[in-house]
């Protein structure tokens, strides 16, 4: 290895933690930001303020994000780190993150206007969370791997959560997004916009893999 390519290499490896670290400090800044706000301004226990937390699909994103840049981190293997690692599952969690982008910024930013540190939050949650992760996927995550079998695993995630939420929401009334709240659309429109959203999943899923062969391809 010359001297060059060793530069080289050791540029791209500072990139690469300086970048994992930026996103994971600001993955995890916003996601307890928004748990703090949340309690803060609660309406109920702060132990049904916690589980609502945690029936978003955003803040779930949102961490599975978070830790992904951590792993990315930690120089020493384990099982958990290896598969935060794998390039099937970061490219399942930035397919998820990109559902929550385009799910915000096209149906749900109009429905409410936030203000001060809720505004910060949630822009870094819905907006520059998914933007630079997609930018890591594509310039970090080798894609060579990627099947289009895979797209379908990563139905999953979603579809669980799916039928968690309307567990929680048959138990205690809590919906977590107006297009799947079934006491105020009843199920009908509740099965529509989980097709709707499985497509979504789907389309995403696919065109991930898409592009991840055209750019082994071009290697």
């Amino acid at each position: 290895m010359t001297d060059t390519s060793r530069s080289s290499s050791s540029a791209n490896r500072n990139i690469f933690f300086y970048y994992s670290l930026a996103g994971a400090l600001a993955g995890w800044f916003a996601v307890i930001l928004q748990l703090w706000l949340i309690i803060v301004n609660r309406v109920v226990s702060i132990p049904e303020t916690i589980l609502r937390f945690f029936s978003y699909f955003t803040i779930l994103s949102n961490i599975l994000v978070a830790i992904c840049y951590t792993c990315a981190l930690i120089g020493r293997p384990t099982p958990f780190t290896r598969f935060f690692k794998k390039p099937t599952t970061l490219t399942a969690i930035a397919v998820y993150i990109s559902i929550v982008g385009i799910v915000y910024n096209i149906i749900l930013r109009s429905l409410w206007k936030p203000i001060g540190l809720q505004q910060l939050v949630d822009e870094i949650l819905h907006s520059l969370a998914p933007l630079l992760f997609i930018i890591y996927w594509l310039v970090f995550v080798q894609k060579g791997t990627l099947q289009w079998r895979h797209a379908f695993s990563w139905l999953l995630f979603p579809f669980v959560y799916l039928v968690y939420i309307l567990i929680q929401g048959g138990y205690n009334g809590f919906y977590p997004y107006p297009f799947i709240d079934a006491t105020t659309i009843g199920y009908p429109d509740l099965a529509l916009n989980s097709l709707i959203l499985l497509i979504a999943f789907l389309g995403i899923s696919l065109l991930f893999v898409g592009i991840g062969k055209l750019a082994s391809r071009g290697k």
